[in-house]
């Protein structure tokens, strides 16, 4: 990696192996660390507190000869660095006037940038710092060390010149754990975008979890990338043992970490895009609201030519964002998603006194979904599940395998099921309106979909209930959709699940059914999606395969997910997804389907500004009085030159 790319940036913690004192060992381990993370493509890297020395040297902390031999170690190190692009910290004991600060020397490039000294100082249990040092002062002094002069506090900035989302924050260890941490303002007043945390901690048992879920709480809260550093082999084990566990965690989620007792490292591509954007979109997200000054930004250069038009990044991505990868986290979320849909249906239910819901079923997996859904609310609200009203509306295009499903899986639910052709209406408004049924063209398809919305509305109020609407924020973004049949329903409870969620749903109610409703659900799982609108084929199969129309809908899940929830660009999103789905489309079919999918998302946003209600489920949803507020005349001319570009 040479250059910071589409907004990725290359971070590591490792554990050099040291001797308790042996300072200019020590600074070889670090100098053997520092040069494998800069040959790796590492960019900010973070070693542990007072590796120089040893976090156990105690009182040898306030040896001369030990302090004298740090300052010309760090300036070694300085040298040695002064051509390799990253930035380090490197934990020490620094004198300065009558104190002894336990600091993070902050390198990059030879320079001496900053001091950053601890703040927190514990003097419980095993540990006795307040005996060896000073707290880090409340404003930052001018220190000279090593042959060069920085500032020395706790709240210090690091600014890089080449990319403006690159600031990088440091903490040593304690500082981490207390209520009010130094990387909160650091983050929120300075800009931080990384943390790196010079740490000795001693292995516990039980302490391994909680300082991951320590971590990855403060990436999450802050949103930013922390980068965790430990004490390992060569500290003395008198009465301790460190284990050098390192983390790199990103927004909540732990990306990397080392194993223990190896004196590892945990190197990791962080997105700073992504976080960037979630700092910009969450308004709760502040600058300057407090009333103490700002912290100092020191600003430094990696000497490296940020480039965003290449995917330079060994970061695996899922290929299906909106579905968790493992069983056991994916059925935990099926369950949710379920739930969320039912107890919102089931509230429209009570407030409506309505014991009464129509839903047009097809045999699909979308009116599927709505119609477990149902089900569930019905019996959540106690109400009798012969008033969900199954109604099956077969059109020119109807097979007999999906209404069939159709039909068994109402049956096998004991919900009411209804037959009503839609033919012969059809037929005769064509008649009404001129349309020659040969033309099998958009009047021909919608014509159909609008007149099962018509019947749909009727025997709603016929039967004193409302509509529950089918379609799925995939076919919502998509504006996959007839405006005003299809597209309308008093609620839509399939709203915020896009397709590839979908297909997981009903596979998830088809392993926890019992009898003859799984073997349905599982030849529905196996049925093309398709809208059949269009006559089926001579051996009776379906003709119409939507995803050969409007592309597939693995790809526009995705495409979809990375816009709305990472705020990435055309660029970005084409690159990652050529990197995810390599051996499984062609990078020309990806180019193509992600200009469908940004015409169609940019033209059909009509079609969402006038959304009938529905349950958000997930992070990402398209509802107008939700999450998505977008002019429906918006031009998508800039983002479709942007694929240009890369064609």
């Amino acid at each position: 990696m040479e250059s910071i790319a589409d907004g990725f940036f290359r971070i590591a913690a490792a554990t050099p192996r040291i001797r308790v004192a042996d300072v200019a060992g020590n600074a070889e381990a670090v100098l053997a660390a520092i040069r494998e993370a800069a040959a790796d493509g590492v960019r900010a890297l973070v070693l542990p507190e007072l590796c120089l020395t040893g976090y156990t040297a105690a009182d040898l902390l306030h040896d001369r000869a030990l302090l004298t031999a740090c300052e010309r170690a760090l300036a070694r190190i300085l040298e040695e660095t002064a051509d390799l692009p990253l930035l380090f910290a490197v934990g020490l004991p620094v004198a300065h006037a009558d104190a002894v600060y336990n600091v993070a020397a902050v390198c990059c490039r030879g320079r001496l940038l900053g001091l950053t000294a601890k703040r927190h100082l514990p003097t419980y249990g095993e540990f006795y710092e307040a005996r060896w040092f000073a707290p880090a002062p409340v404003a930052p002094i001018s220190v000279a060390v090593a042959g060069q002069t920085a500032p020395l506090g706790s709240e210090l900035v690091y600014a890089c010149n080449e990319d403006p989302d690159v600031r990088i924050g440091v903490e040593v260890c304690e500082d981490l754990w207390v209520p009010d941490p130094p990387s909160v303002r650091m983050a929120t007043d300075g800009g931080a975008t990384v943390i790196l945390n010079l740490s000795a901690s001693d292995e516990l048992v039980g302490k391994e979890a909680y300082r991951r879920m320590l971590v990855a709480s403060q990436s999450a809260r802050l949103f930013c990338a922390y980068a965790y550093a430990d004490a390992g082999e060569g500290e003395s084990t008198t009465d301790l043992v460190f284990a050098g566990v390192n983390l790199v965690a990103e927004n909540g989620a732990v990306l990397c970490e080392s194993e223990a007792f190896t004196c590892g490292s945990a190197v990791s591509d962080i997105d700073l895009a992504r976080l960037v954007s979630e700092r910009r979109r969450t308004t709760t997200w502040t600058h300057g609201d407090h009333a103490a000054e700002a912290p100092a930004s020191i600003p430094f250069s990696l000497g490296v030519t940020p480039t965003r038009s290449a995917l330079e990044t060994d970061r695996v991505f899922n290929p299906r964002p909106f579905v968790p990868e493992g069983a056991a986290e994916r059925a935990q979320r099926c369950e949710t998603i379920l739930s969320i849909q039912a107890a919102g249906l089931a509230t429209r239910l009570v407030h409506t006194s309505t014991s009464s819901v129509l839903i047009g079923l097809s045999g699909g997996l979308d009116s599927t979904l709505a119609l477990l859904v149902c089900a569930r609310a019905f019996d959540r609200a106690g109400l009798d599940r012969a008033g969900i009203h199954a109604v099956s509306m077969p059109g020119f295009g109807t097979t007999s395998r999906t209404k069939g499903n159709a039909e068994r899986l109402a049956d096998e639910l004991g919900v009411d099921f209804r037959e009503i052709a839609i033919g012969s209406a059809v037929e005769r408004h064509f008649t009404d309106i001129g349309h020659d049924p040969a033309v099998r063209d958009v009047t021909y398809e919608n014509s159909q979909a609008r007149e099962r919305t018509q019947i749909l509305m009727d025997l709603a109020n016929e039967l004193h209930g409302f509509v529950v609407g089918t379609g799925d924020l995939s076919e919502l973004a998509l504006g996959w959709a007839t405006y005003n049949a299809d597209h309308m329903s008093m609620y839509g409870v399939n709203a915020g699940v896009p397709k590839t969620l979908v297909r997981h749903l009903v596979r998830y109610a088809a392993d926890t059914v019992e009898g003859p409703a799984a073997a349905v659900l599982a030849d529905i799982l196996d049925t093309p999606v398709s809208p059949e609108l269009l006559p089926p084929t001579e051996d009776g199969e379906i003709a119409q395969r939507t995803e050969d129309l409007v592309g597939p809908y693995e790809l526009h899940d995705y495409f979809l997910y990375h816009m709305i929830r990472g705020g990435h660009g055309p660029g970005r999103i084409y690159r990652q997804a050529c990197r995810t789905f390599e051996g499984t489309f062609e990078p020309a079919l990806i180019l193509s389907w992600l200009r469908v999918f940004y015409r169609r998302f940019f033209s059909q946003q009509f079609k969402r500004s006038c959304l009938p209600d529905g349950p958000k489920v997930g992070s990402v949803t398209l509802s107008p009085r939700g999450d998505w507020r977008m002019p429906s005349d918006a031009s998508a001319r800039l983002w479709l030159a942007e694929l240009d570009g890369l064609a």
